[in-house]
């Protein structure tokens, strides 16, 4: 898996929450809860980050 640079990771922000996000394995995970109280998880493909609102889990509320 290639990781992401820390600048560029200190620029992306995820589109539910609007926080920071953090690697975890293959996956980019906000720094803060979502509306469900649970992190809100984007995938990589080929090390790109797929930060769509509609690629993440779909979340109850």
């Amino acid at each position: 898996m290639a990781r992401l640079t820390a600048g560029l990771l200190a620029v992306l922000r995820c589109p539910v929450t609007g926080s920071a996000l953090v690697e975890d394995g293959d996956e980019l995970v906000s720094s803060v809860p979502g509306a469900d109280g649970t992190p809100v998880r984007y995938r990589l493909e080929e090390g790109i980050p797929v930060l769509l609102k509609a690629a993440a889990p779909r979340q109850e509320g």
